[in-house]
C-alpha cells in the first residue's frame, strides 16, 4: 500500500492501491481536452442522436394523448373530482415531508405490513414499535424515542405509499416520514397528547380514521359530560387538525338514562372546482416537463441552471438531472425542466448559447429526472506533455509504463476516493468547511467562509471582501458580477433579513436545496476519504473482523437499500478469506447509516468529536437539511479504457495525427473509459499515473 506524498497532493493522506511506476503528465488544459458524457439508466450516451428523432415523437405523441385523456375524463368526472383530489397526510411537522398518498387506489392487501415489508424489515418494525409502547419511562425507551428507524429506500411512489399507510394502521402512535425516497419512523408526539386526554383504543381509532380519509365520514368520541375536558379535546383536534377537520359536540339522551354529550369530528368540505373550468386550471393539473440534453462548457451544473431558471421565469427547483457535472469540461447531461414548453425551450437556444450552455435532443416527457438516475458517465480525456517521472531515468519506454499502468487499474481498480471538485479546487476555503460549520449550525460563520475572498482582484472577490469588511449586502451585491448567481442570491436576502443569526438562515435558504446541501456533503466526503486512506492503512488489502461489505444476496438492481443488506464481516469470514477488498463498502456519514465494527468504526467517531459533532444527528433543521448517508465501494473499476498515443497539439485532434508506435516523450495521450455514477475521473487517473494529473 502507497501513500500519496506532499509534493503531489493536497492531501497527503490518499492511497495507491497499485504499485506500478506511472507517469507524469496535465489534464484540461482545454475544455476539449475533458469531455464528460452521461450514461442514462438505458446504457446510452446521452449525447447521441441516434433514435432521438423516433424517442422524441414517441413522447410528444404520448405526452399529448396523455394530457387529452386527463381532460376527457376530468371533464366527465367533474363533480367527484374533489373528492378524488389527492391530500397530504396532516399530522406531520417535521423538516421532510410526506410523498402524495392516493388513497382512492388502496386495497386492503396494502395494509398488511407482510405484504408491503420483508419479513426481516418487519420483525425490526414490530420490536421497535413495542418498544415504544411497553417499556414507558424506561432508559431504553427513552433511547428509541429518541431515535429513527428506517425501514429503507423505496424509490416507486406507489410503493412508498403503501409502507406509509400500512405502518400507520398497524401503529396508529407512530409516524412516518419520507427523505429522498427514505422512509423513516419515529414516535408521534401528537398521539402521546391525545392519549394523554382519551383511552388508548380511542386514540387509535382516531388516528386510523385521519389517516383513512374518507369524504363525508365521521368519528364521535365516547360520551364525556366533563365541558373542561371536552373543551380540552376541542381545542388539541382543532389547534393540530384544524385545517382538515372540524368538531362539534352533539348532546344525546340514552333511555331512562342522563343526557349525554359527545364530541364528534368529521373532514371539512373541500371546495368544489368550478363546471366551467379556465385555460389555466388545466394548465395547472397537466404540467409540462420538458426533456433536453445539456451541454455546457466552463460552468458549473447548477451555475448553468440558475441561468437558465431566470431566463424562463422559473425556479432552479423546477430542473431535474440525474448528477452534477465538472466545471472545466464540456459536459453532456440529461435534464428535464418543469412548467417550460416544448417550443419556448427552443426558442432560447440561441441566447443560451453566448454562456457556454446548448441543448439538444428537445422533447416532451411525462415525468422530472431523479437524482441518481443513471448508470454512469463516459470519459473522453487528454493526457498532454506526458513523461516519466524520472529524467534521469533511461531504461524504461514510456509506451511500457503507460500500458502497465492501464493494464493494473483495469484488474485492480482505484481507490474510490471522491474528487478535488467535490471540495472546490484551488479555493481558499473549501466547500466542507462551509458544510461543517453548517453542521455545527453556526449560520453567521457559514456566510463568512462562503464570502471568503480568493487573494485575486477580479471584481466577485473585491465584492467579497467588501462585504466582510463593512457586512453591507446592499453594496456588495451591487459589486458582485451577474454570472455569480449564487453569491448574489445570498447578499439579496442577507441584504433583506440582515446579517445576524436569524438573517444568515434566510440568506441559507434562498439557495436551493441542492445547493445547501452540497456543502454538508461535500464535508462527509472529506470524512469517506480519510476513512479509506485509514482503512487502507490499517489492515491493507486483507477483508477484516468488522469490516462492511454488500450481503451477498444483494444485486445491482435491487431498489431497496436496507440495513440487513450490509454485512458485518465476522471472524469466521475472515479467516476463511470470503470476501474480497471489492465487496469492502464504506459509509458516507448520515443519520442512517451503520459503522464497521473495528478500529475504522472507531476512528468515525473520534473524526466527529475532532470536528466537535459528537452529538451531531445530521440534521440541520433550520435548513430544512437531512442528511441520512449511505454506502460507498472502496474500490472502483473503469469499463471500456482504451487509449491512443496522439501527436502534441494544440488544435483539434485529427486521425493523421495519431501515433500508435510513438515512443517519443513529447506526445499526449488520449483515454476512453467509463465509470460508474459518482466516481471521479480525476481520482482514476491519479492511480493510473501515480500522481495528480
Amino acid at each position: 500500500m502507497e501513500e500519496g506524498s506532499e509534493e503531489e497532493t493536497c492531501t497527503p493522506s490518499l492511497c495507491y492501491i497499485n504499485g506500478h511506476t506511472g507517469f507524469r503528465g496535465s489534464i484540461k488544459n482545454s475544455a476539449r481536452d475533458f469531455v464528460v458524457i452521461e450514461v442514462n439508466v438505458n446504457g446510452q450516451l446521452v449525447h447521441s442522436l441516434e433514435n432521438m428523432c423516433q424517442i422524441s415523437k414517441c413522447s410528444e405523441d404520448y405526452v399529448n394523448e396523455t394530457i387529452k385523456n386527463r381532460k376527457v375524463a376530468r371533464s366527465l368526472e367533474d363533480e367527484h373530482y374533489a373528492e378524488k383530489e389527492i391530500v397530504m397526510p396532516p399530522y406531520n411537522n417535521d423538516i421532510q415531508t410526506f410523498q402524495t398518498v392516493d388513497i382512492a387506489g388502496a386495497c386492503e392487501e396494502s395494509l398488511d405490513l407482510d405484504f408491503v415489508l420483508d419479513t426481516s424489515v418487519n420483525e425490526e418494525l414490530t420490536q421497535y414499535a413495542m418498544t415504544i409502547r411497553l417499556c414507558p419511562g424506561s432508559s431504553v425507551d427513552e433511547k428509541v424515542r429518541s431515535t429513527e428507524l428506517s425501514l429503507g429506500t423505496y424509490p416507486d411512489k406507489n410503493q412508498r405509499a403503501s409502507v406509509h399507510r400500512a405502518v400507520r394502521h398497524k401503529f396508529p402512535f407512530l409516524m412516518t416520514l419520507t427523505n429522498n425516497c427514505e422512509i423513516l419512523v419515529k414516535e408521534d408526539p401528537h398521539y402521546n397528547m391525545l392519549a394523554q386526554l382519551v383511552s388508548e383504543e380511542e386514540s387509535e381509532d382516531f388516528f386510523r380514521f385521519l389517516d383513512d380519509k374518507v369524504q363525508r365520514s365521521t368519528f364521535t368520541f365516547k360520551p364525556d359530560n366533563d365541558k373542561e375536558h371536552r373543551k380540552a379535546v376541542h381545542h388539541f383536534v382543532n389547534k393540530h387538525f384544524g385545517k382538515l377537520v372540524e368538531t362539534k359536540s352533539f348532546a344525546a339522551v340514552d333511555s331512562g338514562g342522563p343526557p349525554n354529550t359527545a364530541i364528534t369530528v368529521r373532514f371539512r368540505e373541500k371546495k368544489m372546482l368550478p363546471k366551467k373550468r379556465k385555460a389555466t386550471d388545466y394548465q395547472e393539473d397537466d404540467t409540462i416537463y420538458t426533456a433536453f440534453t445539456l451541454q455546457k462548457e466552463n460552468l458549473e451544473t447548477l451555475e448553468a441552471i440558475s441561468y437558465m431558471a431566470s431566463a424562463f421565469g422559473v425556479l432552479p427547483s423546477d430542473f431535474t438531472y440525474a448528477g452534477i457535472k465538472d466545471k472545466r469540461a464540456i459536459t453532456y447531461q440529461s435534464m428535464v425542466v418543469k412548467k417550460v414548453s416544448l417550443q419556448r425551450l427552443r426558442e432560447m437556444c440561441p441566447e443560451f448559447q453566448n454562456k457556454g450552455i446548448y441543448l439538444h435532443h428537445t422533447h416532451p416527457v411525462s415525468q422530472p429526472l431523479r437524482l441518481g438516475g443513471l448508470q454512469g458517465n463516459h470519459f473522453d480525456i487528454i493526457v498532454r506533455d506526458l513523461r516519466k517521472h524520472s529524467d534521469d531515468d533511461d531504461t524504461t519506454d514510456l509506451q511500457q509504463l503507460v500500458q502497465e499502468a492501464l493494464e493494473n487499474v483495469k484488474s485492480k481498480g482505484f481507490v474510490n476516493y471522491y474528487g478535488p471538485q467535490r471540495f472546490g479546487t484551488g479555493q481558499t476555503i473549501q466547500a466542507d468547511q462551509i458544510g461543517l460549520a453548517l453542521l455545527k449550525e453556526d449560520m453567521v460563520l457559514a456566510v463568512k467562509l462562503f464570502f471568503t475572498p480568493e487573494e485575486n482582484s477580479d471584481p466577485q472577490n473585491k465584492a467579497k471582501r467588501h462585504f466582510l469588511q463593512t457586512e453591507d449586502a446592499k453594496e456588495s451585491l451591487a459589486l458582485m458580477p451577474e454570472f455569480k448567481v449564487r453569491e448574489r442570491m445570498m447578499l439579496r436576502a442577507l441584504n433583506r433579513y440582515g446579517v445576524g443569526h436569524e438573517g444568515c438562515i434566510r440568506g441559507w435558504l434562498s439557495l436551493p436545496h441542492g445547493m445547501r446541501v452540497l456543502y454538508i456533503h461535500a464535508y462527509c466526503s472529506r470524512v469517506w476519504n480519510e476513512a479509506a486512506s485509514f482503512r487502507l492503512q490499517q489492515f491493507g488489502e486483507e477483508v477484516v473482523k468488522g469490516d462492511l461489505v454488500w450481503s451477498t444476496d444483494m444485486s445491482k438492481e435491487s431498489t431497496v437499500l436496507r440495513h440487513n443488506q450490509v454485512h458485518v464481516v465476522t471472524a469466521e469470514e475472515e479467516s476463511g478469506k470470503i470476501y474480497k477488498l471489492s465487496q469492502v463498502i464504506l459509509p458516507l456519514p448520515g443519520n442512517s447509516v451503520k459503522y464497521p465494527d473495528n478500529e475504522v468504526g472507531d476512528w468515525y467517531q473520534k473524526r466527529f468529536a475532532e470536528d466537535g459533532l459528537q452529538s451531531c444527528r445530521f440534521r440541520v433543521t433550520p435548513l430544512k437539511l437531512n442528511i441520512p448517508g449511505c454506502y460507498r465501494p472502496l474500490l472502483s473499476y473503469p469499463r471500456n479504457l482504451t487509449h491512443q498515443f496522439l501527436e502534441d497539439c494544440p488544435g483539434v485532434i485529427s486521425e493523421q495525427s495519431l501515433l500508435p508506435h510513438s515512443k517519443s516523450s513529447s506526445t499526449s495521450l488520449a483515454l476512453s473509459f467509463d465509470l460508474d455514477s459518482s466516481c471521479y475521473a480525476t481520482v482514476c487517473l491519479r492511480e493510473i499515473m501515480k500522481c495528480d494529473p
